[in-house]
């Protein structure tokens, strides 16, 4: 299972960016990924590199339909294959339960 942490936000539109903003995330949590968005990224749970991808080029686009000229993503991928890991037994892992 594939862990990934990621922040799109638009450049160059003004110091409030959550009109861009909430269109991404509303792509992502309707995927059908387990998602969990926080103050200043969402954590997605993807079976592989392929379907990540393709989930942040849909939310990258969204930003660009409602109005965005320049999108920055940030993004960062815990692919562990030596056991299984969720999002929950991260946080479990480092906060107890």
């Amino acid at each position: 299972m594939i862990i990934a942490e990621v922040s799109i936000a638009p450049l160059g539109v003004g110091t409030s960016v959550s009109k861009y903003v909430k269109e991404a995330v509303k792509v992502i949590r309707n995927s059908g990924l387990k998602t969990v968005t926080g103050g200043m990224s969402t954590c997605i749970e993807a079976p592989d590199l392929d379907t990540l991808f393709n989930l942040i080029k849909a939310a990258e686009e969204a930003e660009f339909k409602v109005g965005a000229q320049r999108v920055l993503i940030t993004l960062k991928i815990d692919d562990r294959r030596d056991k299984d890991a969720t999002i929950n037994s991260k946080v479990k892992a480092v906060v107890g339960s």
